[in-house]
């Protein structure tokens, strides 16, 4: 009867050093790990998050840009970083794409992170450079046929922006030839310096130099038009049947974080979204506000790796780490 007592006692020890340590954090500054170069979706988002959670819950979260490898530095760095809560990552649906080209990854997507909350569903928007001779999806298409090889379009590595065109090579049998970037930002610049010609990536980061005229918007990912362009159809009517691929951004910390912190994030980031001026940015930008519990997160973690392999594997798309 003592033994037991006893383990009772220290679970319950355990239980309220657990909760008090919830209610006392964050004491120190947080870091949110964006895996991208500065300027990019994944950075913006996470300064608005990060602007917003500094007086919400008393401490400074800043964001701090570790890019590399596809997002696979950053995505690895907070994987193997402490499960204090200290330590966030700002991650994509791109780490659920990237097992299905790779089995030697920095991280597993299912096992070494504990998801706190996404923030948005967003997907790609297919742009040119202005002068490329193509008007929309068909003509692009019709060139590129004519034209094998002659193209080339640009992508942050392995996820959502270079799926989006393999899946657009396979669908369409077009031979447009593939040049890597470490993030939007440059590869954006190096599109309207006419460097490269095409570029797919999420509609926060390309629709202002759309709305510039700097860049042409030919269609987006999803299988709905965006509410900020609704004058760019979706790839799927405009040329290519069957086309759809749509994607996330929210907030993970390392596997092994205490419930009560995740949780006391989840809320933060839960009313922060709500906020209408936040709400109002993330509509501006192209995307929908998605905040999903922690439990449904991993749901969406693991349906993801499931899709995108098989999505892999049947478009037979084989491309370079």
């Amino acid at each position: 009867m003592r033994r037991l007592f006893l383990i009772a006692a220290a679970l319950l020890m355990g239980v309220l050093a657990s909760t008090a340590h919830a209610q006392s954090y964050p004491n120190k500054m947080v870091r949110i790990i964006v895996p991208y170069p500065a300027g990019g979706a994944t950075d913006i988002l996470a300064r608005i998050l990060g602007e917003k959670l500094t007086p919400m819950l008393g401490q400074t979260f800043i964001v701090e840009n570790r890019p590399g490898a596809s997002g696979n530095l950053g995505f690895g760095y907070v994987a193997k970083a402490d499960p204090d809560g200290y330590t966030l990552l700002m991650g994509t649906a791109n780490m659920t794409i990237a097992p299905a080209f790779s089995d030697n990854l920095p991280y597993n997507p299912l096992k070494d992170f504990a998801p706190v909350a996404t923030v948005v569903s967003s997907q790609n928007l297919l742009v040119v450079r202005p002068d490329l001779p193509a008007k929309d999806v068909k003509e692009l298409i019709a060139y590129a046929k004519a034209n094998p090889g002659k193209l080339n379009f640009g992508s942050s590595g392995i996820g959502t922006p270079l799926l989006s065109m393999e899946l657009l090579k396979s669908l369409a049998g077009i031979d447009i030839v593939h040049v890597p970037y470490k993030g939007d930002t440059p590869a954006l610049q190096d599109l309207m310096a006419g460097q490269i010609d095409l570029y797919c990536s999420t509609i926060t980061a390309e629709v202002p130099y759309v709305r510039a005229g700097k860049l042409r918007a030919l269609g987006v990912t999803s299988n709905k038009r965006a509410a900020s362009l609704p004058d760019v159809p979706t790839i799927a009517e405009a040329g290519v049947p069957g086309y759809e691929l749509a994607s996330w951004y929210g907030i993970l910390a390392p596997a092994g974080t205490p419930k009560e912190i995740v949780d006391k994030l989840h809320d933060a980031i839960a009313k922060i979204v709500a906020m209408p001026d936040v709400t109002a940015k993330i509509i501006e930008g192209g995307s929908d506000p998605m905040v999903l519990t922690p439990a449904a997160f991993m749901d969406r973690l693991r349906a993801d790796v499931a899709k995108f392999g098989n999505l892999v594997k049947k478009a037979d798309i084989k491309v370079d780490p």
